[in-house]
């Protein structure tokens, strides 16, 4: 890299001068030669962004497996193997294998951001190269090339203006402000100037919304502003989810009491002698390797899968597994402004005419010359389909004058505008004149209101001209004030009849006394629903966080619209410029006190993001623009807007919004937190479930006795743990989930009571398995010793399968009894356990398989047993729940 392109990375432009600008950038006014630019082209490179370094399909596949969760699955896979129980084996790998390949597809374009942001170059600029204009690619742009631009244009590269007529730039997806910026070549001193005040700058894939202007390229590909952005994409770390640290945290958990169970196990049988050691060993493993839930891996993605097809149906679309549950962890929503919380298109929301105000909701006669006045001084144009094409404040004016049936096509066919006096960003004024029918000329003018309040000698009440006056100068004057502190944008109008229309069209011949008419008051409005998400937001528990390109006004306002933050709390709001002055560690110290933060840069969103998660909560965050990419990606959810985003935020996002709905995220938390309970209630029955074969299969090898085959455990385990659990992953939502607090980082699959109920209810489950087992001995119905302990076997059998499907619907809820949450509202579950059922008695009642199973057939008396054992775990475990519940309560 050249010493030249080592200083564009760090030089403050738009604090030069424009001489200052051509000397540094070795250019003129008249452009590059083409010699020169071909070896600039050489030396910096062509205009576009790096593309990074790209994951293969085979690396994505192998990351699959590093989580600890599936480094366990495949050890038990290898001691399956090794102890010759090879189905069991062959099922775990496919079962693994199967996850990995669902996890590439779902993962396959989690490298889009950067792409995207490459293919949002312009494909040609206008040039000034040999004394001439010329149409190049963008992509081969220099730095020192001298770019024409004009409304219509996207920005093809960072320029340095050196000329600016009445020129707006759309910079909404790099800076966050809703209104187009006006641009100037005024020479700004504070290198430290926000990204959105740098008036003489325009910036790579910005949109110029009205006027024309020059400019000198000064930054390409990834030396612009965008280029930074790709930059930081592309370091941004990636987020581990709390699902994911909840699995890894499951598996050391396990592998721990897998490790002890062994060592118990093996240490016991040596110790009470009678067992070859490498016997003893064999039959430690087995008990170990029935310890894992191997079905629990797959169960977990089949629930995400579920709940990202319902969360679809609602418009919310996954794009990573993990991140349907990550946000029923939430704490903290970081969301952008603009076109997320508000619509993102500039609307009137006040009126003054007539010397009253009114809203915008009010009726408007047709003939008010304040109605009048704002859409003919305008430059808005209609598309075929009927579509507004133009700057957003004046597309505002025209949509009101629709919305309140002014046709303006019709009317400005009748009253033809004939001439006209450009804005001017020094005088704040823009003036068009129109033919009247009598010949006559009327002159129409918008403005800033102290501009145009200047060039007023008279003023209109209801078409009564009368002189200006002080006192309703003042009225005027208290009226915009008023509006203003509502962080609204105030224009004003006025206008004046002439016989003719003047020589000279300038600003003193045509602008002079002029009658006031009235004052617009307009705002990007915020979502009529997005009030009542915020709110609900907050009764969950979870702090929505603002944040805005937007002035600390308006920002100010509309979170107080919101909800967000009170009337009374200006404390709650911090800018860029502030946050400058702070330390990453005060930003952390100080992050609770912040709601709203105004006229930000990317590099701002990311750190916000950061130190919300250092205080060790769990961060979503949404944004549309390119600017909020970096941000996407740091957070723990990453949230993209559909309609209104671009393709750099949806492909740095966990997750999309199809209606840009803010109340769509609430509903994706209710789904994110039932997800969680649902894998929780998963996870509570199948280790439960685990445990008691573990301890039913310890305790009868102990004390010598001959309970269950492998064939058994591996049966129970296919038939119970399969269909039920993933049924559970269906269960509706518990009553009040969006009142309950945010589990947040440090919580995981045991809290909440969890892991005391696994231990009992699996101390439970073995218990009464060997207690019909012990019953089933001691009062035999057959005589011989075989017979008895055929018996015996399968009672213990048949128990060990039916308690667990009994216990499945005491883990429909982990405290609340099962006679609130409902026996049968999940049809699915009904049917899944009906059918495990069948599989299970299958293999007793069908001759033949009790023979490969190695049971015998029961008598009704003897299954009248196993189900007065099997159901007992039901009203046990709701008295349990019941105690629970009172000692909460207390």
């Amino acid at each position: 890299m050249s010493e030249h392109k080592k200083k564009q990375l760090t030089e403050a432009f738009f604090t030069y001068t424009e001489e200052q600008v051509l000397e540094k950038m070795q250019t003129t006014r008249e452009g590059l030669s083409s010699a020169e630019a071909e070896k600039r082209l050489r030396e910096y490179g062509h205009n576009q962004l790096d593309e990074g370094k790209k994951k293969t399909l085979f690396d994505k596949f192998l990351d699959q497996f590093k989580d600890f969760m599936i480094i366990i699955l495949l050890i038990a896979a290898a001691l399956s193997f090794v102890m010759g129980d090879e189905v069991e084996a062959v099922m775990i790998v496919v079962v693994v294998f199967i996850m990995a390949i669902f996890g590439v597809v779902q993962e396959a374009k989690a490298e889009e951001a950067i792409e995207a942001l490459k293919d949002m170059s312009t494909p040609n600029a206008n040039v000034r190269r040999d004394n001439h204009t010329v149409v190049v690619k963008s992509t081969d742009l220099v730095p020192g090339d001298v770019v024409l631009l004009e409304a219509g244009d996207v920005i093809p590269a960072d320029v340095r203006l050196v000329e600016a007529a009445s020129l707006k730039i759309e910079e909404a997806a790099l800076t966050g402000e809703s209104v187009p910026s006006e641009k100037a070549v005024t020479v700004l001193t504070d290198v430290d100037t926000d990204l959105g005040d740098r008036v003489n700058m325009g910036y790579m894939n910005s949109n110029v919304t009205y006027g024309r202007g020059v400019g000198v390229v000064v930054g390409t590909g990834m030396n612009t502003e965008v280029g930074k952005i790709a930059s930081m994409l592309a370091q941004a770390d990636e987020t581990n989810t709390p699902l994911k640290e909840n699995l890894n945290e499951l598996g050391k958990i396990l592998t721990i009491a897998i490790l002890v169970i062994c060592v118990i196990m093996f240490a016991v049988g040596m110790i009470r002698g009678g067992h070859e050691w490498i016997d003893m060993l064999l039959t430690s493993v087995s008990l170990a390797v029935a310890a894992i839930p191997e079905g629990l891996p797959a169960i977990v993605t089949i629930i995400l899968a579920l709940g990202t097809q319902k969360m679809a149906k609602r418009n919310a679309l996954v794009r990573k597994l993990p991140a349907v549950e990550t946000l029923g962890s939430t704490d903290t929503i970081c969301s952008d402004k603009t076109g997320t919380l508000t619509l993102n298109q500039m609307t009137v929301e006040e009126i003054f005419t007539n010397n009253q105000q009114q809203s915008a909701a009010s009726d408007i006669d047709g003939e008010n010359m304040t109605l009048k006045i704002m859409t003919y001084c305008n430059d808005t144009k209609f598309s075929a389909e009927g579509s507004l094409i133009g700057d957003p404040t004046e597309t505002a004016l025209v949509q009101y004058g629709l919305n309140k049936q002014f046709d303006v096509q019709a009317k400005l066919a009748e009253e033809p505008r004939v001439a006209e006096v450009p804005f001017d960003s020094e005088r704040k004024l823009m003036s068009t004149i129109h033919e009247l029918a009598n010949g006559q000329y009327l002159v129409a003018v918008k403005g800033a209101p102290d501009e145009l309040l200047k060039r007023c000698h008279s003023f209109d009440v209801d078409g009564n001209v009368a002189a200006m006056t002080q006192a309703q100068t003042d009225l005027i004057l208290e009226t915009n004030t008023s509006l203003a502190k509502q962080a609204l944008r105030v224009l004003a109008m006025a206008y004046k009849i002439l016989p003719d229309i003047p020589d000279d069209l300038t600003s003193d011949a045509v602008e002079t006394d002029l009658i006031f008419s009235g004052l617009v008051g307009m705002i990007d409005p915020e979502r009529k629903e997005a009030a009542d998400a915020v709110r609900v937001a907050k009764e969950a528990g979870i702090r929505p966080v603002m944040i805005t390109g937007d002035h600390r006004d308006t920002a100010e306002a509309i979170a107080v619209r919101l909800g967000i933050i009170s009337e009374n709390e200006h404390d709650a709001v911090v800018t860029g410029g502030e946050l400058n002055e702070m330390s990453d560690e005060e930003l952390a110290t100080n992050i609770e006190k912040y709601s709203v933060y105004a006229r930000v840069s990317p590099e701002h969103k990311v750190r916000i993001v950061k130190a919300w998660q250092k205080d060790g909560k769990v961060v979503a965050m949404t944004g549309d623009g390119v600017n909020d990419a970096p941000a996407l990606k740091s957070a723990d959810i990453g949230i993209g807007m559909g309609i209104t985003g671009t393709e750099v935020s949806k492909g740095a996002s966990d997750m999309v919004l199809a209606d840009d709905n803010f109340s769509t995220i609430v509903v994706a938390v209710e789904e994110g937190r039932k997800v969680f309970s649902n894998i929780q209630k998963t996870i509570q029955y199948l280790l439960a479930a685990n445990l008691g074969e573990v301890l039913t299969l310890f305790i009868a090898t102990l004390a010598g006795w001959d309970t269950l085959l492998p064939v058994h455990l591996l049966w129970i385990n296919v038939v119970t743990d399969t269909f039920p659990a993933i049924a559970l992953g269906l269960e509706p939502a518990e009553k009040n989930v969006m009142k309950m607090k945010p589990r947040g980082r440090n919580s995981n699959f045991f809290s909440g009571g969890v892991m005391s109920s696994i231990i009992y209810q699996g101390i439970l489950e073995a218990a009464i398995t060997l207690g019909v087992y012990l019953y089933a001995i001691n009062y035999p119905v057959h005589s011989t010793y075989a017979e008895i302990h055929a018996d015996a076997l399968t009672m213990a059998y048949a128990t060990l399968g039916l308690i667990q499907l009994f216990h499945a619907f005491n883990v429909k809820s982990v405290h609340e009894s099962i006679f609130t949450v409902g026996f049968f509202r999940n049809k699915a579950f009904n049917w899944a356990v009906l059918v495990s059922f069948i599989l299970l008695a299958s293999t007793i009642v069908i001759p033949g398989f009790n023979d490969l199973f190695s049971v015998a057939h029961l008598v009704p008396y003897q299954w009248a047993v196993v189900f007065g054992a099997s159901v007992s775990i039901i009203p046990i475990v709701e008295l349990v729940k019941f105690v629970q519940r009172r000692v909460i309560a207390k």
